[in-house]
């Protein structure tokens, strides 16, 4: 699969600005509130997904008994569903399925793409040697490294069954090509960490892996399975995209501007772990002397591996206020904005309907986003 430059995607077919509604996110400044109520925007779809979340939650009876109850924790905390509610509003574009035979393909479309991300937060958590998300303890806090890999490994494999209960083979691809992206891109985030001096476009990769591609995998399989046309279906993958890279951006903006409260973790965590976030690419692009930043976390990081964490702590701490007073989080904001009005773009030939308009909503809350 073909990956979309970051900068420079496809080109839009437009209509007229008055045919289509477009989310005001080139007037969404940093201090929205967030007030956008996303709950309201998923009422076409509340049923549907309710169907989406009783589906994670069947856990067969003879499963270790460890395991079920972990399994059942980590649905549980489950967030807003958002990559289900992709895939059941895309699937609406094409007139309603709820109530037909085929509805029951797009409910397990949406399963699968949710239980593989939550698969991979798993993965992450062991990976990071994270035992905090969203202030609450991670199955790697309570288990062996080991035991959380075999539980994440078990959660890949109930989304592959949930992407085979879709009964069509070219979703059953696409969940195979968006694993084995999500895989590429963890091995490309492991071998850049605390790399410095990397490209930006290691950044726009990274965050298509994790995130973006299960976006294009929830909007083109639902378009694949509403049996849209091929050229809508590719706007489709476009919007996922362009949706999902944005919504990375603001997750990687807020883990610089958010606090511990909010985020269940320090300001920073990620330039803390070593990965290089497009704040920071920002930050060191805007920076006066961007060779004098990038030699003090080189120094700080030596120091923590002979022994001196307290250095490389201090310094970040030092870097994040740096950052926060300085252009580069209202600079990446504005790309993040970029990638939705793109997303918007992606919408505009697709039938008018209450689904679109769902959709073209949350690009609007992405870019509010506080947490």
């Amino acid at each position: 699969m073909l990956i979309p430059h970051p900068i420079t995607s496809q080109p839009v077919r437009r209509k007229p600005m008055d045919a289509i509604v477009r989310p005001n996110v080139a007037e969404t400044t940093p201090q929205s509130n967030g007030a956008l109520d996303v709950n309201a925007l998923f009422t076409p779809i509340r049923p549907g997904l309710r169907q989406v979340e009783a589906k994670l939650r069947v856990v067969d009876s003879a499963l270790f008994a460890p395991l079920a109850e972990a399994f059942i924790n980590l649905i549980g905390s489950g967030g807003k569903r958002l990559r289900p509610a992709l895939a059941l509003l895309a699937a609406e574009l094409n007139g309603s399925l709820q109530g037909s035979p085929r509805y029951a393909a797009v409910i397990a479309l949406g399963a699968s793409v949710e239980m593989l991300h939550t698969a991979t937060l798993v993965h992450d958590d062991v990976i990071d040697g994270a035992l905090l998300r969203r202030g609450a303890p991670t199955l790697n806090a309570q288990w062996s490294g080991v035991s959380t890999v075999l539980a994440g490994n078990y959660l890949f494999g109930t989304a592959a069954r949930f992407s085979a209960e879709t009964q069509d083979m070219r979703v059953i691809e696409l969940f195979s090509d968006t694993l084995r992206i999500i895989v590429d891109g963890e091995l490309r985030q492991l071998k850049d960490r605390y790399n410095f001096v990397q490209k930006k476009d290691n950044y726009y990769e990274r965050i298509y892996a994790k995130t973006a591609s299960l976006c294009c995998a929830a909007t083109q399989g639902a378009a694949v399975l509403a049996r849209l046309p091929e050229e809508r279906i590719a706007d489709l993958y476009q919007f996922g995209y362009n949706f999902g890279m944005a919504f990375q951006i603001v997750d990687d903006i807020l883990d610089f501007t958010g606090d511990e409260t909010t985020l269940g973790k320090p300001a920073g965590s990620d330039l803390r772990q070593g990965t290089l976030t497009l704040p920071f690419f920002h930050f060191l692009h805007q920076h006066p002397n961007a060779a004098a930043v990038i030699a003090t976390l080189e120094a700080a990081q030596i120091e923590a591996d002979d022994g001196a964490p307290g250095v490389w702590e201090e310094t970040v701490t030092s870097l994040v206020q740096e950052l926060r007073a300085s252009g580069a989080v209202e600079a990446a904001r504005e790309e993040a904005r970029s990638f939705l009005r793109r997303a918007a773009d992606n919408l505009a030939l697709l039938p008018d309907s209450l689904y679109r308009h769902a959709l073209q909503g949350l690009c609007e809350f992405v870019v509010r986003r506080t947490f």
